[in-house]
């Protein structure tokens, strides 16, 4: 429903509908989904998971990225499809040109497996790349933005400023979760700090109130 909705351009109002209600029922105890604040800096609130396709809710505060430590850089890739719906504030979605180089690197590229438990390991490869910024997309509220598996790109949130979207991932097959990161960088583990049943109702009730401030009549 939320891809139709989405692929018709008419249908803001549901979205902005569907978001709400996820959020309410955190609100109210309803629902028991947690939180988790992620390396790159967000808050996600995992709405719904049925197996290959998921949707989240990110919601980024003020100040919450100074609470993780990035142990690789902020540049990425998914193993799947995004279809990013901004609720408020404003979204950048920064594209990155990565080209092997092995001669004058900039970056290694590292593998990224998440396990259910909230472990990631970050594994070195072999590949040695060049990373150079591409275009940028910024997003408002009530704009869509689309990233295709595989796509290195980096998402930025104009510092002091709070934003949230509505997210629809479709994982594909033959795809890895890849970060860019130092290129005499060593395998390690990153563990995804799960908030607790506090903490994840204020970040929902910071969303709501976004949410109804800034969604018109």
């Amino acid at each position: 429903m939320l891809e139709r909705t989405i692929g018709q351009g008419n249908g803001t109002a549901v979205l902005f509908g569907v978001a709400a209600a996820a959020l309410e029922d955190v609100t109210s105890g309803r629902s028991e989904l947690r939180a988790i604040h992620h390396p790159l800096g967000f808050f996600c609130l995992p709405v719904l998971r049925d197996g290959d396709e998921g949707v989240c809710v990110h919601v980024f505060e003020p100040g919450a990225s100074d609470a993780v430590e990035l142990t690789t850089s902020p540049v990425h890739c998914h193993s799947w499809e995004l279809t990013s719906f901004v609720l408020y504030g404003e979204v950048g979605n920064l594209r990155s040109r990565v080209s092997q180089d092995a001669v004058r690197p900039t970056h290694r590229v590292f593998q990224v497996d998440s396990s259910p438990s909230g472990v990631d390991e970050i594994r070195p490869t072999s590949r040695l790349v060049r990373c150079e910024p591409g275009h940028e997309e910024t997003s408002a509220r009530g704009q869509v933005y689309r990233l295709p598996a595989g796509a290195f790109h980096s998402t930025v949130v104009p510092k002091g400023s709070a934003a949230a979207t509505l997210v629809l991932g479709r994982s594909l097959p033959r795809h890895t979760d890849l970060s860019l990161g130092p290129v005499n960088g060593t395998g390690h583990r990153v563990v995804r700090h799960t908030c607790d049943a506090a903490q994840t109702a204020r970040t929902a009730r910071s969303a709501l109130r976004r949410i109804h401030g800034h969604h018109p009549e």
